[in-house]
């Protein structure tokens, strides 16, 4: 293969900022408009620059060469998709308002892929007929199209994102679990050379479906996720993952229930105030409308509910706050004073494991300005269903050990999913087993955000100068700097010449009427991780070598600096 010809950045299209732009909040975001990488082209859409592009396909290459280094095949299906096969496995309709739909000028229903479940099934439905020609997995690296109520953060949550998804087909249990078992192998690897600090946590299927399912989080303080890390032992799950068993006490002892009047005290804060007690006596309430049926949620009054799990839960039906017009409509439900004793068949009761049976507590007399003492969970009420869904907090004691949990925040850059049947049921993917008869296909779904893991890169790496990427990321290998007028730039390009034709990627900075301290400047903010300047003793043939990371900085001579950077 050729070597790559010199990148001169008085030719470059990419040109850098001295302020952050206005509307970013996150340090990726900042740095990589900052420094050239990418432009905002509208809401969570992004153009990428040469600078940018290179990285881009740097992660690329890492991610396609490992996942070719298990056996897995790449092809590319189309980002615009037909509706129908969304509508037989239900997520035209589960996706919500993410979904881009749109029509062809024959009114036909058409979507913008977000995932692509569907089309891979229905490949593998069109190419293998017999249990030969598995076990077989399938990858592309290609855009995904997820219409986002907020986009934000830049790259990080966007509405057109690069994606490596790959698919994975068994006949047998044992075979998806060996597809797993490759898939979370090359996982570490490829984030491992792209030189991320990652944890591998239990995770919730969500719309995806299946059994099990994993993320690789990158902790990093504008991820969008939090995850909980156990000192002690190797447990590690996003919050929305964790659950907790449950531990019914004896209510023996416990009175009977009794109500009290607490006037004024429609909130946990006030009724806890008014009787002296602490909130984690009480039980809060909480009313929510699934597709429009009321159901009250329980949690202790000292824990917040965790929206995002009740969602989860109840997907894909919408959930909604209840309103004012709502408790107009239901003068049993007496607002700021429900209790879950007084709903019978009326409103679904979901609880937190917390609120086991045999607990005791404080909550609403559904009269206003009463409250009830004593009621008890399987005595006074009864839970149609347990559900983990608290907002987990610092000190939380691990399920698996008792320690008090860290909770950290960090960017979701890879999720793996056993899939099971769901797909192929719902599409009907059979093949010839070996008797002759239909077997039932089982899957595995493996994402790696690819144009994320460059922002999380970003986040991870970058200090107060700029970037610093990973060398096997960067967009070049040495960054060579004329820090002078015609002696430094003729020394700076022919420098770069000569490491270009020993296989380096050289990105020179051979600008004129740029002064040197600009080019410094530049040099740390775009973050390639050799600097090599071209300075004051020029014309003694004496270059300055700079470790971007490190700071570290050494006078060698162009043959010393050629063969140290090409060692």
């Amino acid at each position: 293969m050729a070597n790559a010809p010199v990148q001169r950045m008085s030719q470059l299209m990419a040109k850098t900022l001295r302020d952050d732009p206005a509307d970013a909040e996150v340090l990726s975001h900042k740095l990589l408009v900052r420094a050239g990488y990418v432009r905002r082209t509208a809401a969570g859409i992004w153009s990428w620059l040469p600078l940018g592009k290179r990285v881009l396909a740097n992660v690329e290459r890492i991610v396609r060469e490992e996942m070719d280094a298990i056996g897995a095949q790449e092809v590319l299906l189309p980002a615009l998709l037909p509706r129908e096969p969304y509508d037989a496995t239900g997520r035209w309709d589960e996706y919500g308002q993410e979904l881009f739909r749109l029509k062809d000028r024959k009114g036909g229903d058409y979507l913008l892929g977000p995932t692509h479940e569907e089309i891979f099934t229905l490949l593998v439905k069109d190419q293998a007929s017999s249990y030969k020609d598995l076990p077989v997995i399938l990858y592309q690296i290609q855009h995904k199209y997820r219409d986002e109520a907020r986009p934000r953060a830049g790259i990080l949550r966007g509405r057109e994102f690069l994606m490596k998804d790959s698919y994975s087909f068994d006949t047998e249990d044992e075979g998806l679990a060996q597809s797993y078992a490759l898939h979370r192998a090359a996982y570490q690897k490829i984030f491992a050379r792209l030189g991320l600090d990652y944890r591998i946590c239990a995770a919730t299927a969500g719309a995806m479906g299946g059994s099990k399912s994993e993320e690789f989080l990158a902790p990093a303080g504008a991820g969008e996720d939090t995850f909980a890390d156990c000192p002690n032992c190797d447990f590690a799950a996003n919050t929305e993952a964790i659950s907790y068993e449950l531990k019914p006490v004896d209510a023996a002892g416990v009175p009977a229930l009794e109500e009290i009047p607490t006037p004024d005290t429609p909130t946990i804060e006030t009724l806890a105030a008014h009787l002296g007690v602490q909130a984690s006596a009480t039980l809060k309430n909480l009313l929510v409308k699934v597709d429009g049926e009321i159901v009250a949620v329980g949690v202790p009054g000292d824990r917040e509910v965790d929206m995002d799990k009740v969602e989860a839960h109840f997907a894909p039906a919408v959930v909604e706050m209840v309103t004012e017009a709502d408790f107009a409509e239901r003068p049993d439900l007496v607002r700021g004073y429900v209790g879950p004793q007084g709903l019978g068949e009326k409103v679904k009761y979901l609880a937190d494991p917390r609120v086991a049976p045999g607990t005791s507590w404080i909550t609403g007399a559904n009269k206003e300005g009463m409250h009830a003492k004593n009621v008890v969970a399987g005595r006074d009420f009864e839970v149609d269903q347990y559900v983990d869904v608290v907002v987990v907090q610092e000190g939380d004691p691990c399920p698996n050990c008792g320690t008090g949990l860290k909770l950290d925040r960090a960017i979701e850059i890879g999720h793996i999913f056993q899939l099971g049947r769901k797909y192929a049921d719902a599409l009907k993917l059979d093949v010839l087993g070996q008797n002759g008869k239909p077997v039932r296909v089982t899957m595995g779904s493996y994402g790696v955000g690819v144009s994320r893991a460059v922002a999380a890169l970003a986040e991870q790496t970058a200090d107060d100068k700029g970037l610093c990427w990973p060398a096997e990321v960067a967009p070049a290998d040495v960054h060579v700097v004329a820090a002078g007028k015609a002696l430094q730039t003729e020394l700076a390009l022919d420098v770069s010449e000569k490491l270009s034709a020993a296989g380096l990627r050289v990105l020179c900075d051979d600008r004129a009427g740029v002064s040197p301290g600009v080019k410094f400047t530049d040099s740390e903010l775009i973050g390639v991780p050799q600097i090599l300047v071209a300075g004051r003793r020029a014309a003694e043939g004496v270059v300055e070598l700079k470790d971007r990371k490190t700071g570290e900085r050494e006078e060698l001579t162009v043959d010393e600096a050629i063969a140290r950077l090409t060692a």
